[in-house]
Formats: structure tokens, C-alpha cells, sequence
């Protein structure tokens, strides 16, 4: 027996019934993105971006530190769509990526969605409510509130809760202990002997930053690394004039963009392991740190006998001379133990005294949630992926419903662009909420056997890459042999080929009534509802789309993810180095 529906009474196809309601975690890069594609797509919506930091923008507003840069060239780190033709240098400063991201709020008016200093300290799903329960903590005033909405998306970023190193004796240090991460305005180091922990992005920006104001700087490096030159080219400051040009000028402008990304997209090929490309990649990296170095003491410890990439690549500039430099001194091993006054290491040569001790030591990176979030059946995020996270495409977990993360696990955060990735992301989870609304879904959940195939495939193809070498790396969490969890098992550009089309299959769907079929509505059509063109398929010629995947059209040459062929004899790029 069928249902009894008076037809009639119902809106048109698609049309939907409710609010969309969102609560977005984070006012960086990825939930503005968020609040721009949901005020772009969407009407009838609501959105609460929750954000701990007084500010906008994310890990740019509270990376302060000397030296703090982007290492991506200026014209790249930008959206697609959203150029900067003022950059004042190449290779931009965090203040002014800040204030990238903060022009981006104002312009589109996306201020109103955000309530700051709002710490997330809960999030609860509710199975009869279909609902999430957010509970956020004022951080100035300590004041609790608490929200709820339809979807949930943690926009909260992997490279954003820093840490000390779980050191013996770092708590009983007497003098200034600084992360890099959360940087004293008022820290004066001049004529001090400053102790400088770790060598990784943070540390190789610091050094050279600093050395000139302190008396010593004392470097502990634990194990060796690949110091890059800039990705693309040397450091320069842009000439007014250049800069007027990339503004009167936009067909130059995006040229240059796509030149430089292009090179970014290329150099993929590095990674697999035993190819041409990396070994040639090695030997230029290898010859010049030894010419940067110009010491065989140091060269010995610094230049690793793991593939290049293993570890995130690290530019540097005027890192790797000022090694050498009188007030420096390198020591390279195990820090075993921090005193009152300075660092005992493992070599033997007992305290380094120490005034001021900066550790440059990086971030949280296991991707479990940095508050309880409870999903289906009361089951904890943090709980399930205790030992290994295990996400769906970077995006979303099972068993949370109507969830979404974005730059998760094995997200391509080290792959090529990063920006684009969020790009492609939020897309996927702007169709999933128009699907959401447009058929009246109650609630959207992936499958537990599209987790574990996914993962399983990333694991396959990880064994072929340089990744799971033996090297230390916060894309294994900080270990030496553990799973991938930080990388995405392809290039940037195959990840937006595989989020460009979702995969429906992929998942669970519920529905308020007991037909899924009831947002066909009254039978009229959205164009007949909303008095649109009645013949809109009446045309000249067939301009259907064709995908150049499946169909070349008999042309030579590799078709483009945009359907332009691209002659693959010309498509080969250097390495982006």
C-alpha cells in the first residue's frame, strides 16, 4: 500500500523545504572559503564559523615568528579566482598572507558569519534531532554557548595546534620558552645565547632571522635534512612598476601564475620511488648544500640519505651559510635532557647554557579532533583514530554523519598546490549540501567499506613512493616507518579529478518520510515553478559537454582534465625547485 500524498499541496522538483543550517569550525583559509561558496551557492542558509582567534586567517595570523614566510611563490598562494597584484615580494611575508586572507573577509562581506574568540570544546551528533550540538568556550570571557545545525565542518586545519617537545625538564627551563608558533611580540633577544630546537620549515626561516640580534645561537638538530632553494626562484622584492603591470595587465598576470603552478604541478614524478627524477633531483640537492655548506663536518650530518621529499621539502634562504657563521654553532643529535639554565644533548659534551630556548618544533598531526566529537552510537573521532585516521578522500569519517573535514588525513597537503586542493574540497562539500537540500536528505553518512577500500588502495600505493622510507616525518606523525597519513596517493591534480564527481555509491542516505521520492514534489518542473525558460533545450547544434577522458576526438595528444589536448611530448616540467 502506497502512501497517500495530496500533490498538489507540494513544491515543485528540488525545491527545498527547510533552512540549511551550518556551523563551520575556523575563520582561516578553508572556513572563509566555506562561507564564501555557501553565500555564493545558497539563499536560504545559515552559517556559524566558529573561531578561537580574535582575527581571521588562521595559522597566518599566529605565525609571527622572525623570518615567517610562505615558501609557495606570492602570485600562487592565492584562490583560482581571487588574484593579488600587490604582493610586495615573490616569496610574501605571513603578515601580508594575512592580509590576503582578511581582504577576501571584507570584500565579500563574510565578517557576519564569524563570532571569534569562540573555542570549540565539543560537538555531539543527535541521531532524533538529525542535528549537530556544538559547544563553544568564549576564550576571553570564558562564557559557554552552545549551537546547533544540520552539517558540521571542521575547517580547523592540520598545521595549527602547536606543541612542546615532549622533552624531560622543558617545564623547569628559567628563561623564556618560546614555540615558534605563538611568538612574543616583546621578546628580546639581543646579546642573549639563544637556544634554537628543531630544523624543519619554522627553524631553517628563524636562524638567519635572528642571528644578527643574538650573542650565540645555539642549533639542536636531531637529524639531517634536504634544504631547498626557493621553489621557482631567488628572493626579490617587486619594482612598482611590476606591480603595475600585474594590475593594468591581467592576460600577463595570469600567464605568470599559471607558468609558476604549472611547475608546482609537475614535479610530481619525484616522488615515486627509483625514478629518474628524483635521482636527479638528489644529486642537484646534494651538490648544493655542499657548495652552500662548504664544510665536510657539517655536510656529513645535515645532507640525508633518504630520497628528497621524504620529508616536506624545506627552502631556505641564507639558512644553510649562516651554519657557518661565527656566532652559530650546530649540534647535531638527541636532546636528552632540559635543565633550569640549558640543554643537555646525547653527545657527551654535557649543558649547553642557554638564555632564551626557541622551539621550532611544529604542530599536532595526528588528525584526531582537538575536542570530543561524538558521532553515531556515541563513538569518539579521537577514540577510533587512536592509532591510525582513517578518512574518506580527506573529507569526511564514517559512523559522522553529516560531517565534513577539510585538509584531513591523506589530503594532498604535500603533494603540489594546497590552496586548490581546499578549493576542490569545499566544492565537493557545496554539491553534497545542494544534493542535501534539493532532495530533502536528512541525514548523509559515507560507508564503512568505502573508508576501508580507499584507505587500502592509499596504503598500496604508498609502498611505490619515496614517502615510506625511513625518515622521519610529521606525514607519518612525526615517525620513521609508520602509515601515510599526511599525503594524498597521487598528485594535486589527480585529487581534483577525483573529487571533481562524487561518488553517491559511496554513501548512506536517510530521509524524513519513508519515500526518498518525495522531493519530486507536484510534478511541475523548476523552470515551471520559477517561471524560467520553458524551452531551454532548443538550440542550434549539439553543445553537450564530452568528457576528453573517454572521447579525443581523434586528436593527437593527452587530453587536459579541462578537455584541451595537450601534446604529451611537450608536457614534461622540470622538477619545482
Amino acid at each position: 500500500m502506497g502512501m497517500s500524498i495530496d500533490h498538489r499541496s507540494l513544491p515543485g522538483i528540488f525545491q527545498p523545504r527547510r533552512t540549511l543550517k551550518v556551523i563551520g569550525i575556523g575563520a582561516g583559509a578553508s572556513g572563509l572559503l566555506l562561507a564564501y561558496k555557501l553565500q555564493k551557492h545558497f539563499d536560504d542558509f545559515s552559517l556559524q564559523l566558529l573561531e578561537k582567534n580574535p582575527e581571521v586567517s588562521g595559522t597566518w595570523y599566529e605565525n609571527k615568528y622572525p623570518g615567517c614566510a610562505c615558501d609557495v611563490p606570492s602570485h600562487n598562494y592565492t584562490w583560482s579566482f581571487e588574484p593579488k597584484t600587490d604582493w610586495s615580494a615573490n616569496y610574501a611575508s605571513s603578515k601580508e598572507i594575512f592580509q590576503y586572507f582578511k581582504d577576501f573577509s571584507t570584500k565579500y562581506g563574510l565578517g557576519k558569519y564569524i563570532e571569534f574568540n569562540q573555542q570549540v570544546i565539543s560537538a555531539t551528533w543527535d541521531e532524533a534531532a538529525a542535528e549537530w550540538h556544538v559547544t563553544a568556550k568564549n576564550v576571553v570571557t570564558g562564557e559557554l554557548k552552545i549551537a546547533s545545525a544540520h552539517v558540521l565542518v571542521n575547517a580547523g586545519g592540520i598545521l595549527n595546534a602547536w606543541r612542546y617537545p615532549p622533552i624531560p625538564g622543558i617545564d623547569t627551563f628559567k628563561g623564556p620558552l618560546v614555540h615558534s608558533a605563538a611568538w612574543p611580540e616583546d621578546l628580546d633577544l639581543s646579546g642573549k645565547v639563544v637556544g634554537l630546537i628543531g630544523n624543519g620549515s619554522s627553524g631553517i626561516q628563524i636562524l638567519p632571522a635572528i642571528k644578527s640580534q643574538v650573542k650565540e645561537l645555539v642549533t639542536f638538530i636531531r637529524e639531517a635534512t634536504w634544504v631547498a632553494p626557493p621553489l621557482g626562484e631567488s628572493y626579490q622584492l617587486y619594482s612598482e612598476e611590476e606591480k603595475k603591470r600585474f594590475a593594468t595587465d591581467p592576460a600577463y598576470h595570469v600567464e605568470r601564475r599559471k607558468k609558476a603552478e604549472a611547475r608546482a604541478n609537475g614535479s610530481f614524478a619525484l616522488f615515486h620511488a627509483g625514478s629518474t627524477e628524483q635521482a636527479q633531483v638528489r644529486a642537484y640537492m646534494e651538490d648544493r648544500m655542499k657548495s652552500k655548506l662548504n664544510n665536510p663536518e657539517l655536510e656529513k650530518v645535515l645532507i640525508p640519505d633518504w630520497a628528497v621529499g621524504c620529508r616536506r621539502l624545506t627552502p631556505g634562504t641564507n639558512y644553510l651559510e649562516s651554519l657557518s657563521d661565527e656566532n652559530v654553532k650546530v649540534v647535531f643529535g638527541e636532546i636528552t635532557q632540559i635543565t633550569e639554565t640549558g640543554v643537555i644533548c646525547d653527545d657527551g659534551k654535557g649543558e649547553y647554557p642557554i638564555d632564551v630556548l626557541i622551539c621550532a618544533t611544529g604542530f599536532d598531526t595526528t588528525f584526531k579532533p582537538r575536542f570530543p566529537l561524538v558521532g553515531r552510537d556515541g563513538e569518539s573521532l579521537t577514540t577510533l583514530w587512536k592509532d591510525e585516521p582513517k578518512a574518506y578522500l580527506g573529507i569526511a569519517a564514517d559512523r559522522f554523519p553529516n560531517y565534513f573535514l577539510t585538509l584531513g588525513p591523506n589530503c594532498p597537503i604535500g603533494n603540489g598546490p594546497v590552496l586548490i586542493a581546499i578549493e576542490a574540497e569545499v566544492e565537493y562539500i557545496i554539491k553534497m549540501l545542494s544534493k542535501f537540500q534539493k532532495e530533502n536528505i536528512r541525514s548523509f553518512d559515507v560507508k564503512s567499506e568505502a573508508v576501508k577500500d580507499f584507505n587500502d588502495w592509499k596504503d598500496m600505493f604508498m609502498d611505490d613512493t619515496i614517502w615510506t622510507e625511513a625518515c622521519r616525518s610529521w606525514y607519518k606523525a612525526g615517525s620513521a616507518s609508520g602509515q601515510i597519513l599526511a599525503l594524498w596517493p597521487g598528485s594535486t591534480l589527480h585529487y581534483l579529478e577525483a573529487l571533481k564527481e562524487p561518488r553517491w555509491e559511496d554513501w548512506s542516505f536517510t530521509y524524513p518520510t519513508k519515500n526518498r521520492f518525495i522531493y519530486l514534489g507536484n510534478g511541475h518542473s523548476s523552470a515551471e515553478t520559477l517561471d524560467g525558460d520553458l524551452s531551454y533545450y532548443i538550440r542550434n547544434s549539439d553543445d553537450a559537454p564530452v568528457d576528453p577522458i573517454l572521447k579525443r576526438s581523434g586528436r593527437k595528444g593527452t587530453p587536459a582534465a579541462s578537455g584541451t589536448p595537450v601534446d604529451s611530448t611537450k608536457a614534461k616540467s622540470t622538477p619545482y625547485l
